[in-house]
């Protein structure tokens, strides 16, 4: 018999089902979209450093990807209203222990503990959703919504967040997420049977081991990757042992998993070249999408915008972002479009994004300039995304279940991490480039340093400030220009650095066919005069 896990007042609702999954969806990804949105004030709360608050977002992670191979297990044989209203309420109490955590340590381990929470709440809803979906359709609309809302979901929780803290103290925002996650209980009880009478499998040679290996292995990652560059990378001993022990952990892990009955991860589904290629690409795009970052802190940080503004243009990028969604998912349903195709525009357009930014960053942009690039990025992702994930799920062999899902997971879990870690070097590096090439014109010898620092002493002392004070206020003055100088034209590489690669990556999903299609005809002709 077919399970049946609704209640006949919304089993025809068709509506009515869609927004409650998405809301169900919504209270496991809100964990890490809220912390997202309140990390600076966690820092000044609890006295820690940025790499603290990145490590706290990879630990959420890092508990998901921990998770999700064996909640695929949990969904058949627990009831899926009992574990959901089982985690939800987990969920609450975890943010009641982040309200009142003053130990930072403590605090990683609760938002590890929230991440496989999350993790239960994300693939208990998402298998739900594929119930309701048809069998023909479920590789393309299953990961449209599950990661359009992972990826719009900091936007929204942040919009949130932003009205909260700018009338209130930031702690407020728990108190709104505990309010959230009621409401969801609420849901599931009004939405899912008690029990939906599937068969129950039972849970024996689930890999506990290595999903054990797994979770030290990430962990340790990520703080080896994080707290590199602050501790002087290996001249440091708790780099060396994070490091050492990451190495170990993952050997481990990838030995036992080649050696169990039932691993975590299938090892096989690397034998596909099409689906390694296609989670190179993922991994990419996940990279060169995080560019979108540098504008919003360029708003917040040079511009000066408030928190409210700077989300409501990240709610114009996530309306393109999904508008586009949409299109694709209907037009691939249709077969009216082919997905390299989709791929080469998306990577074209992203390209255009960021040399387009390359070229418009100044000291003074208004709403309306940045508008048009931050939705021709939205769009560039919609465009992008949905095809990657369908040839990732497609490409892995039948035999090794939801792995190739997993490695997808996981895929963003290793590119955002190297995303923090990677934009935080490329950044320290570009800024010393150009302040040291700034430095050499800043001498007194140099007619427009003096003109400029007369011009600040003169404003200064208009204001009646003595001789001193503002020669010193001028002083200060041509430091903070070096210093917006010199993030400008940071970002301005950057920009050109993804603005190129993601050319570059359209122009090989472009060339690669035309180079196969060659040789297959090459290799037809030499077999033919043989």
């Amino acid at each position: 018999m077919k399970p049946d896990y609704f209640k006949n007042w919304v089993t025809n609702w068709e509506w009515g089902a869609r927004i409650g999954l998405f809301l169900m969806l919504l209270s496991g990804l809100v964990h890490l979209g809220m912390f997202v949105m309140t990390q600076g004030y966690l820092i000044a709360y609890l006295g820690a450093q940025q790499e603290d608050a990145v490590f706290g977002i990879m630990s959420t992670y890092a508990g998901i990807i921990t998770a999700l191979p064996i909640q695929f297990r949990f969904f058949r044989f627990f009831q899926i209203r009992s574990c959901l209203l089982v985690s939800m309420m987990l969920g609450i109490i975890l943010n009641c222990l982040c309200l009142h955590c003053q130990d930072i340590n403590l605090f990683f381990a609760i938002r590890f503990a929230q991440g496989v929470t999350a993790s239960n709440i994300i693939v208990f809803t998402l298998l739900l959703i594929f119930t309701r979906i048809r069998a023909e359709r479920v590789q393309t609309i299953a990961p449209a919504v599950f990661y359009g809302t992972m990826l719009g979901n900091s936007v929204l929780i942040g919009l949130v967040s932003g009205i909260i803290v700018e009338s209130a103290d930031w702690k407020v925002t728990y108190y709104y997420l505990i309010m959230f996650e009621l409401l969801t209980i609420i849901i599931v009880l009004l939405l899912l049977k008690p029990s939906s009478g599937h068969k129950r499998y039972p849970l024996y040679q689930i890999d506990w081991a290595g999903a054990i290996l797994f979770s030290i292995s990430a962990l340790t990652t990520a703080y080896t990757v994080i707290y590199g560059s602050k501790y002087y990378w290996f001249a440091d001993s708790r780099i060396g042992f994070s490091s050492t022990t990451a190495v170990v952990g993952s050997s481990l892990f990838l030995y036992r998993q080649y050696m169990v009955k039932r691993p975590v991860i299938h090892l096989s589904v690397f034998k596909s070249m099409n689906f390694v290629s296609m989670i190179c690409l993922l991994a990419l795009y996940y990279g060169i999408k995080d560019s979108i970052n540098l504008v919003y802190n360029y708003a917040g940080g040079t511009l000066r915008w408030s928190i409210l503004d700077v989300i409501e243009l990240g709610l114009c990028n996530i309306a393109a972002m999904v508008g586009v969604l949409v299109i694709c998912i209907r037009l691939l349903l249709a077969k009216k479009v082919e997905i390299k195709s989709l791929l080469i525009f998306g990577f074209g357009l992203m390209s255009v994004f960021n040399l387009w930014m390359c070229i418009l960053l100044t000291t003074d942009l208004s709403f309306r300039d940045l508008l048009c690039p931050i939705l021709i990025q939205g769009a560039a992702s919609g465009f992008i995304f949905v095809p990657v994930m369908i040839n990732v799920l497609s490409s892995a062999p039948a035999n090794t279940g939801m792995s190739g899902l997993i490695i997808a997971a996981c895929t963003r879990f290793i590119a955002t991490l190297h995303s923090f870690a990677g934009f935080y070097n490329l950044q320290l590096y570009f800024n010393q480039y150009f302040k040291e090439g700034f430095l050499g014109y800043l001498t007194l010898e140099n007619q427009n340093m003096i003109s400029r620092l007369d011009m600040y002493r003169s404003v200064y002392a208009s204001k009646g400030f003595t001789t001193e004070q503002a020669s010193g206020l001028a002083q200060a003055a041509i430091s903070q220009s070096l210093n917006q100088q010199s993030q400008l034209l940071t970002n301005r590489s950057l920009f050109m650095i993804f603005g190129l690669l993601s050319l570059g990556i359209a122009a090989l999903l472009m060339i690669i066919p035309i180079i196969k299609k060659w040789i297959i005809d090459w290799n037809k002709t030499v077999l033919l005069t043989q």
